[in-house]
């Protein structure tokens, strides 16, 4: 194929089952306050102590501080959006409401620094650098993606909107969020991994996309962010714990490493980020609304259909 060498029918029918599992973890904690307490506290505790240290250590393809950071940023965000999903006070605090919107924003720009970073160290080698069995390839396409990404993160809006669901869930609710920025997001993100993790995007990348975007649009609607982080939060802690998962299992599928896809895959990215910044910027001209104090797409029925669920 055009993106990866090639995908065996086992590797893409594990694709499914990688997918189904996320899917069906994030929603059993979901659905349930202590489950979650279990998964997203009590089992990365116990990881962090007892596992990580030996199976992400320094010659590991998740052993690089991005690995590090981005299972606690990612556990961080979870805990964040539990606490404003079952603290009343808390979902209440409008200064609290910025964390989603923070949190969000710090975990792009952490993917945008390390974007620039392999851009800065790997563009050099023509025919790429493996740096602890994942091959390191800079290039243009770093440089496409990273402005790609800050325009996701400029586009972020309506976080004074976000409540809490009154159904069983308690799901985090941004009616703001919608189909196109999830979308640019989706796209950025997997440029993001393809570009600067290459050979897990098959599954860091896709799968892992795939996994919190369907529940958003049939399942959790309007929840896509407390799905994100869910689901990257449990696919991070699998990874720290099974890196030979995606580098030397049978499994594996690993990027075609050509310059063409890159520059076509970060490409697609900008170009759909830039026109997501072109219609935000439209939205907030023609009704004169402003980004850091109002909602963006009240007018939308997509909006509408999250939003009356507030009451």
């Amino acid at each position: 194929m055009f993106l990866f060498e090639s995908i065996p029918w086992y590797s893409a029918l594990m694709w499914a089952g990688v997918v189904a599992g996320l899917m069906l973890v994030n929603e059993l904690t979901r659905s349930s306050k202590w489950f979650s307490y279990l998964v997203y506290i009590v089992l990365p505790i116990s990881l962090t102590l007892f596992v990580w240290p030996k199976t992400a250590g320094a010659n590991s393809s998740t052993g690089t501080w991005f690995h590090w950071v981005k299972v606690y940023s990612a556990l961080a965000g979870v805990l964040g959006f539990m606490l404003l999903r079952y603290n009343k006070k808390a979902a209440a605090n409008k200064y609290l409401l910025l964390f989603p919107a923070f949190i969000l924003s710090i975990n792009i720009l952490e993917a945008v620094i390390r974007d620039f970073q392999c851009y800065a160290l790997y563009s050099d080698d023509l025919y790429g650098t493996v740096i602890n069995k994942v091959t390191m390839q800079g290039g243009a396409w770093n440089i496409m993606n990273g402005i790609a990404g800050l325009i996701n993160i400029i586009t972020i809006s309506g976080w004074m909107g976000i409540f809490i669901g009154k159904d069983k869930h308690k799901d985090m609710l941004w009616p703001d969020q919608l189909w196109w920025w999830i979308i640019a997001y989706d796209l950025w993100n997997f440029a993001y991994v393809y570009n600067c993790v290459s050979d897990h995007s098959f599954y860091a990348g896709a799968a892992l996309l795939v996994s919190c975007t369907i529940p958003a649009f049939l399942l959790g609607k309007g929840a896509w962010l407390q799905h994100r982080a869910q689901t990257l939060a449990i696919w991070m802690m699998f990874t720290m714990c099974f890196p030979f998962f995606v580098d030397d299992s049978m499994f594996a599928v690993h990027s075609s490493h050509s310059s063409a896809a890159y520059m076509i895959v970060s490409g697609l990215a900008l170009f759909v980020n830039v026109a997501v910044l072109i219609f935000h910027g439209y939205k907030i001209v023609k009704y004169k609304r402003n980004p850091l104090k109002e909602e963006i797409n009240v007018d939308e029925p997509k909006y509408l259909e999250i939003a009356v669920k507030k009451n």
